[in-house]
């Protein structure tokens, strides 16, 4: 990161001290919520969106995939474009691009407009993921860095595991519009809670910028970014048509319970990751690969009956939950002073390897049956579980600068 001088946060202390500024990450987390759940909320609201547009299901299910490609495709360029934008400025102009295209998603009838939003919110979300886990990591002293991280990256399973299903319960109720309207809601409110709350810092300086992709030539980044984008790819292929697989083994009807549970055990994940990524990074990502194999190879093998499932989604979601807490300090440690750039690159291969995952799902459920999709997922992981032992010196080393591992 770039020298500057440390703000005082919210509660007080400075980013120095020796306590998280936890109203300040919290703000962040509700970010991360926000930008989760509008990327798969028109999942739970597909038929009524679709009748509402006049398209079918599978044109209006591309609602999750433009908002992808609007993240990967625009993630690299915007974060170089805005380096030298203060940290909170580009925050919040960023969340004010994403209640404006939630707002136009919202309101339009017409489906072009919609796919358009779609994509405008992709964007700046992507632009929001980018700077996330930076701005946590320089709200904190180094040796709660990791933890900083893990507390903004909560949102994620509390989106899927708790506000996917109750945005599907509100679009039941009320309508898919009005899911949308209440997501520009709790946007602006966080807008509010930004500006009262998150400590300002500084971009780069002109001189200080370096070409974006140049971080991938500093040692141990190519390794994490490339555990990012098959570990990413693996996960998805699953979870895209988990309810698929569960239905083939009996278990259609509970596919909201087994998300809940996979959703509470992220959230242990992400608590067990964000105590000790500091100290024990390399074992954790270790741990992570094998607990999501394993999880694989129960679903692999299971032939129907609860007991199986619902191990496999513990298992799954202690391995998942802190992953993107893991990857984003991974990255941020290998690249150092360039930790922005990778942040960036790494924004772009998870949305990348998540509309590939749906992609390439489709393709194995369509050709060999859901039975295939546990399997793919054991096969991807074994160059992960490589890259992973590979980079012990750099990208996953057994301890961390700062922390006296």
């Amino acid at each position: 990161m770039t020298t500057h001088t440390m703000p005082t946060t919210a509660s007080g202390k400075e980013a120095g001290g020796r306590k998280l500024p936890m109203p300040a990450l919290l703000a962040l987390a509700t970010a991360v919520f926000v930008t989760s759940l509008t990327e798969t909320l028109p999942a739970g609201v597909l038929p009524a969106m679709s009748a509402d547009l006049g398209v079918g299901e599978s044109a209006a299910g591309q609602a999750v995939t433009v908002y992808a490609l609007g993240t990967a495709l625009t993630a690299i360029p915007l974060t170089a474009a805005t380096a030298g934008w203060r940290r909170k400025r580009l925050l919040t102009a960023a969340m004010a691009g994403f209640a404006v295209a939630n707002t136009v998603t919202a309101l339009s009838s017409s489906y072009a407009l919609t796919m358009t939003a779609r994509f405008a919110a992709g964007v700046a979300a992507g632009l929001a993921w980018a700077l996330l886990a930076g701005y946590a990591r320089r709200m904190a002293p180094v040796h709660l860095q990791g933890r900083a991280i893990a507390v903004a990256m909560a949102g994620i399973p509390v989106a899927l595991s708790l506000g996917v299903p109750a945005g599907t319960f509100v679009g039941g109720a009320l309508g898919w519009r009005a899911a949308f309207l209440i997501m520009t809601g709790l946007t602006l409110g966080l807008l509010v809670w930004i500006a009262a709350v998150a400590p300002d810092f500084p971009g780069q300086r002109a001189g200080n910028r370096p070409l974006l992709l140049r971080v991938l030539t500093v040692p141990g980044v190519a390794p994490v970014l490339f555990v990012t984008l098959v570990f990413v790819l693996a996960h998805t292929i699953l979870y895209a048509y988990v309810a698929v697989l569960l239905d083939r083994l009996g278990m259609g009807g509970s596919t909201g319970l087994v998300l809940l549970v996979f959703g509470a055990a992220c959230l242990v994940g992400i608590w067990a990751v964000g105590a000790h990524v500091n100290r024990r990074l390399r074992v954790l990502a270790v741990a992570g690969v094998l607990l999501v194999g394993a999880a694989s190879a129960v679903l692999a093998v299971a032939d129907g009956g609860a007991v199986p499932v619902y191990a496999a989604a513990i298992l799954w979601g202690l391995g998942w939950g802190g992953a993107p807490t893991l990857l984003q300090t991974a990255a941020g440690d290998a690249a150092g002073e360039q930790a922005d750039s990778a942040q960036a690159i790494l924004v772009t291969l998870w949305n990348a390897a998540m509309a590939g995952g749906g992609v390439v799902g489709g393709l194995l459920l369509g050709t060999a049956g859901a039975s295939s999709l546990p399997w793919s997922v054991l096969v991807l992981l074994v160059p992960v579980s490589a890259v992973v032992l590979a980079a012990r010196t750099h990208g996953f080393p057994a301890g961390r600068a700062g922390t006296g591992a």
